[in-house]
């Protein structure tokens, strides 16, 4: 039942309050835009905050490859730590501290301090009256006219709707739904091999094959004690669910290597001590997953203080918990809905496995200590607030990015393109997971890229600009597109272009058409720390 609609106006409507939202919310203020932004849970941040997915970066990410105000998130999450967290010395010494030692990425952290850090970039914006934002609304409508977005309906949890005009609106949401909601010619799941000549592609198009979600969790582990879960209710099809693809039943530690496919045994010990301080993170030389405790660890006990912590926290996004058996984009929403339901169910078996059936290495069986963090995902079980969302509708772009433009088999480890057009760099393998259509991993080596501005603009509308992981990539090349520092870069140049178009008179296909034009907005870009060029490296 909903209740009563009120009416906002404002110049620039950001819908969705992830990453790539909160960047286009920062880059519109900066320029001295109202901006409305909304987010369907109660956390802004997306993948690092309601998803619990530490940063997945390039190799290069501490010496140049990302914007200013990423590295300025970046350095928040460090000083927040060294300000409040009991670090040993020489841990709150490291100019590049680890908080969690994990090997995924140089900045494993807790979502609650990247919470904390994004909320404060934002303050300032929200105190001058510049940025509204209104948390726990989703979009259910959009009224256009013609080739025009003119104002997008939110609904809150109670039922209550805000419609907000805008002169320009930014999509940000983790699904793209808005291109949805507004009628804009997007792709869904996979193309067909014939459409852009991919060698990956299928021959037919598969809307519904799309990536596997995941649903985190944050666990730490107390040796002595026991916090055991509830049964999930789906615990035995999880516990004999065997994929065809997979070497062994999904709820073990034997999983396919993501790059080769053959069978690996990872393993499992809580709290080892190692010191974290020797830990490497560079997923180019190790992709670190064998591991699964170090993995994706977000606290680590051993650089604080001796007793200031009784365990690590580790971060559970692992294979055994990729979720692929009903697509959660395009199926309708009660498919999307039981997807959820049984991803969730999914990460609650995996807990339940390790705590009471998983093998260990004294030769016994289960670890009760393992205990299930809510007070780190801000939820009552411990499983992250929203679904990890791999892939999402895309724009029909100006440009489409393809797998001839970034896999380093087509090109060659020094044959990325030179964008005409380039408002910002990106690398990562194109690293794509089990999908709803039945295909195993699909893990290419790619060269690093610059991201077109075309990617941004679609081919009809004009005052609709994506802003996360919703640009004109295909189903595979959104694998390299997707993670956290290029969904910033997207969101970031889609909120500054919005601003600029509205101070210039003009819309995004002259921007991006229109070399003088480009030309200011460009500069525009370099000013505000927005890297265009890589220098010379040698994609991984």
């Amino acid at each position: 039942m909903t209740g009563p609609t009120a009416a906002v106006r404002t110049d620039i409507l950001v819908v969705g309050g992830g990453l790539g939202g909160v960047a286009a919310a920062l880059a519109a203020c900066r320029a001295g835009r109202r901006v409305v932004l909304t987010e369907e849970t109660d956390w802004i941040g997306g993948q690092l905050t309601s998803q619990a997915v530490p940063p997945d970066e390039h190799p290069w990410v501490e010496q140049f490859g990302t914007t200013a105000s990423y590295r300025r998130l970046r350095q928040g999450i460090r000083d927040h730590y060294r300000t409040w967290y009991p670090l040993r010395a020489e841990a709150a010494a490291l100019e590049g501290l680890n908080p969690g030692a994990g090997r995924v990425s140089k900045l494993c952290h807790e979502p609650r301090v990247a919470l904390a850090v994004l909320e404060a970039m934002i303050a300032p914006y929200r105190s001058a009256g510049l940025l509204t934002v209104l948390t726990e609304h989703r979009p259910v409508a959009a009224e256009t006219d013609g080739d025009t977005v003119r104002a997008v309906t939110v609904e809150g949890l109670a039922g209550d709707r805000v419609t907000v005009e805008a002169r320009y609106v930014l999509d940000a949401t983790e699904t793209g739904e808005l291109l949805e909601l507004a009628g804009v010619e997007h792709a869904l799941g996979a193309e067909a091999r014939s459409e852009y000549d991919e060698p990956h592609a299928p021959d037919e198009a598969q809307p519904l094959n799309q990536q596997g979600i995941t649903v985190c969790f944050a666990l730490s582990h107390h040796e002595g004690e026991d916090h055991t879960i509830d049964r999930p209710a789906d615990y035995d099809f999880w516990r004999s669910y065997r994929p065809d693809f997979w070497p062994g039943p999904l709820l073990g530690f034997l999983a396919p290597d993501p790059r080769t496919l053959e069978p690996v045994p990872r393993t499992f010990e809580p709290n080892p001590e190692t010191d974290p301080l020797a830990i490497s993170a560079d997923q180019s030389a190790d992709a670190g997953d064998k591991e699964l405790w170090g993995f994706r660890r977000i606290l680590a006990r051993k650089l604080h203080r001796e007793g200031a912590f009784d365990s690590d926290i580790t971060l559970v996004n692992w294979p055994l918990n990729d979720y692929w058996l009903k697509p959660y984009v395009g199926g309708g929403e009660e498919t999307t809905r039981q997807a959820l339901y049984e991803a969730r169910q999914l990460s609650l078996s995996l807990m339940y496995w390790l705590q009471t059936e998983a093998p260990r290495a004294d030769g016994g069986t289960g670890f009760p200590g393992l205990r299930p963090r809510p007070d780190v995902t801000g939820t009552p079980d411990g499983l992250a607030k929203a679904a990890y969302v791999r892939e999402a509708r895309r724009i029909k772009a100006v440009t489409t990015v393809t797998e001839h433009d970034v896999a380093v088999d087509l090109v060659g480890p020094y044959g990325w393109e030179r964008r005409a057009d380039s408002v910002g760099v990106g690398s990562y393998r194109i690293d794509l997971h089990p999908s709803t259509g039945g295909d195993d991993y699909i893990d290419i080596g790619s060269v690093p890229f610059e991201i077109p501005l075309g990617a941004l603009v679609p081919r009809r509308v004009r005052n609709l600009l994506p802003a996360g992981k919703n640009i004109g990539t295909t189903h595979i090349t959104n694998g390299c597109f997707r993670l956290h520092p290029v969904e910033w870069n997207i969101g970031e140049v889609a909120g500054a272009l919005a601003a600029h178009c509205l101070d210039e008179g003009v819309v995004p296909h002259q921007v991006q058409a229109e070399e003088k034009r480009f030309g200011e907005f460009a500069r525009l870009l370099d000013r505000q720390g927005v890297q265009r060029r890589w220098p010379d490296v040698r994609g991984y």
